[in-house]
């Protein structure tokens, strides 16, 4: 799930009343029974729902935007519905990201969850130590630090960064998070064997994905690990922004000057040797 919810007015820790959640113009309610409903009064968008704690993770993402019938439902609005799924389905803002959490990681693990076999050839291609660009909620960092391995997270985002810190220590996991925009690493060159960056690419232009690979050949020793959809259409309620295939991820990687490979398994894959 990506997020761009970060403004001063929102915090997906603050607290709020049991069974509602509410940011800007949407609300997000828990029910006694009923499906996932969304539904529009003037400019205001109410979701109503009935799920459990063990409804929650990030199957949900595919709920909801098997939900969406609204052509104009945006990034934000999809963001607000899903934090508000979260927030109001469990009290306590930790308990409820905490189980949130470990839900998604137990079903990326066991490999029920649509994004498995993506966060399953992420962790068979990197090596050693691991900065992860554009990391969000930072699934795949806990994953690689489940396996042992020494990871720094990464976004531009500060409220992000925040959750993963405080959710880490509950599920056990150590790692490091770092603010930062994905082109403008501040770090030494080579602070890392392995520079990821996964589901990143989709989500901004042209000129901005070079300088992302650039600064990810500038940190990382051994090789840098990008992969992205294969998608007809960008899809805008996840926030993305352009589409990619085969031939323009190999001209991407000719572009670098180095070697590389393209691989397909669940949309594509550059692996770029440094």
């Amino acid at each position: 799930m990506t997020s761009t919810l970060d403004t001063p007015a929102f915090d997906s820790l603050a607290p709020c009343e049991p069974g509602l959640w509410s940011h800007g113009h949407v609300t997000v309610e828990r029910v006694a029974d009923g499906p996932l409903t969304l539904t529009r009064d003037g400019d205001l968008l109410r979701v109503t729902h009935a799920l459990t704690p063990d409804d929650l993770s990030e199957r949900l993402v595919a709920s909801v935007t098997a939900s969406i019938e609204d052509a104009d439902f945006g990034q934000g609005e999809f963001e607000s519905t899903m934090v508000g799924l979260v927030r109001s389905t469990v009290d306590g803002a930790l308990e409820a990201w905490t189980v949130y959490y470990r839900n998604s990681l137990n079903e990326l693990l066991d490999g029920t969850a649509d994004f498995a076999p993506i966060h399953e050839k992420a962790e068979q291609l990197v090596r050693g130590s691991v900065l992860d660009l554009g990391s969000c909620f930072g699934f795949l960092p806990l994953r690689l630090a489940r396996a042992g391995r020494s990871v720094t997270a990464t976004d531009i985002l500060p409220g992000t960064m925040t959750l993963l810190d405080a959710v880490a220590p509950e599920l056990g996991l150590d790692l490091r998070t770092l603010v930062c925009d994905a082109a403008h690493v501040p770090v030494p060159d080579d602070s890392a064997d392995t520079v990821t960056a996964i589901h990143l690419l989709e989500h901004v232009d042209e000129n901005i994905g070079a300088a992302v690979i650039s600064e990810a050949l500038r940190v990382a020793r051994e090789r840098v690990v990008v992969a992205v959809p294969y998608e007809d259409e960008a899809t805008a309620c996840h926030g993305h922004i352009r589409t990619f295939d085969t031939p323009s991820l190999t001209q991407l990687g000719e572009s670098t000057g180095r070697p590389f490979e393209v691989l397909e398994h669940h949309g594509g894959w550059l692996v770029i040797d440094c």
